[in-house]
């Protein structure tokens, strides 16, 4: 008998396939959807760099898929805090999971049986399931042979970086969004000094957000570089 369900985890707002500029990944994002909606592909493994949104699109197929009253679970594997996998117990009974970091399996070689035997049963149960790692599936190291050819069934989608006149669109996309504006000066300056991850740039926007209802100002060169201290 499988053990009772973990409540469903809290989605984050601001992570939403809306809150997502596809860019050069219009067609991953174009599968995702199709698969938080149960007509796409039911198993999809999806990797690229740290920065690419991959958190953020696992985030939004849970959020769509939940939208129309199905349950589903997120799970973040982080290293050296690999939950216990009695959590995936029950999981195949769920419309969507999504299991974010699945190369960080190789820290501990005795969860791999439970992730595979989970992976068999969400699968029979005909239920979805999308996956993310740093690596392709081909790369991953993980050393039991069985889950790692599971890992290569599904249909690979790579997220690449986006170009910088995409990452000037996506910062003003992302900031009107959040009820401010980004002048394009704006934009080409703080590319001029940031990494192009995008976590780094959400989280620049959080602060801006905050500080422009503070101060009731637009985000101008100036503003930035007083905020920031630049």
């Amino acid at each position: 008998m499988s053990k009772q369900l973990p409540l469903d985890f809290i989605h984050r707002s601001n992570q939403s396939f809306d809150d997502y500029f596809s860019g050069e990944n219009e067609e991953v994002v174009s599968h995702l959807k199709q698969c938080s909606d149960k007509k796409g592909e039911p198993f999809i493994f999806v990797w690229g760099p740290a920065g690419t949104g991959k958190t953020h699109l696992l985030q939004a197929c849970c959020q769509q898929t939940a939208q129309t009253g199905d349950h589903t679970f997120y799970l973040e594997l982080k290293s050296g805090q690999l939950p216990d996998p009695s959590i995936l117990d029950g999981l195949e009974n769920l419309a969507l999971v999504c299991i974010d970091n699945i190369h960080l399996l190789y820290e501990i070689q005795h969860h791999q049986e439970h992730y595979f035997n989970f992976f068999n049963r969400i699968t029979e149960q005909g239920n979805q399931l999308v996956v993310s790692a740093n690596c392709s599936p081909t790369q991953l190291n993980i050393p039991l042979a069985d889950l790692k050819t599971r890992l290569n069934w599904g249909l690979t989608l790579k997220l690449d970086r986006l170009s910088d006149t995409n990452l000037m669109v996506a910062l003003s996309h992302k900031a009107h969004r959040m009820g401010f504006d980004i002048s394009p000066q704006a934009a080409t300056f703080i590319l001029s000094r940031y990494t192009r991850e995008l976590t780094d740039f959400w989280a620049l926007l959080n602060i801006l957000d905050h500080a422009t209802l503070s101060a009731q100002r637009k985000v101008t060169v100036p503003f930035l570089k007083e905020t920031l201290n630049l």
